[in-house]
């Protein structure tokens, strides 16, 4: 995306996390959070929920022992925030009943 002040669309974030599913699996851990994020905030319960899963299943291939290990890579994926720490615990207390 080259205008980082507007949002992506979720077929935008859908195409990198393709990308990157099959180059860099923490990557597509961070665009799939935001993806989840996007949706939940355009009212897409059940798509949200969709990325929430392929987040949390992400993240339990990765490694969480560190600190170091759960800190995003970037702070903002399409323009969607992402947390300080991204760990199952973070997901499942921002996302609640989808996650």
């Amino acid at each position: 995306m080259s205008n980082q002040s507007r949002l992506a669309t979720p077929a935008e974030l859908e195409a990198a996390f393709q990308q990157e599913l099959a180059t860099d699996r923490w990557a597509a851990t961070e665009t799939a959070y935001a993806l989840a994020t996007l949706l939940r905030d355009a009212g897409e319960w059940d798509q949200s929920r969709t990325w929430v899963t392929q987040c949390l299943d992400l993240l339990g291939t990765q490694p969480t022992d560190e600190l170091e290990q759960v800190v995003p890579r970037r702070q903002s994926v399409g323009g969607v925030p992402l947390p300080n720490y991204l760990h199952e615990g973070v997901v499942r207390e921002r996302f609640g009943e989808l996650a």
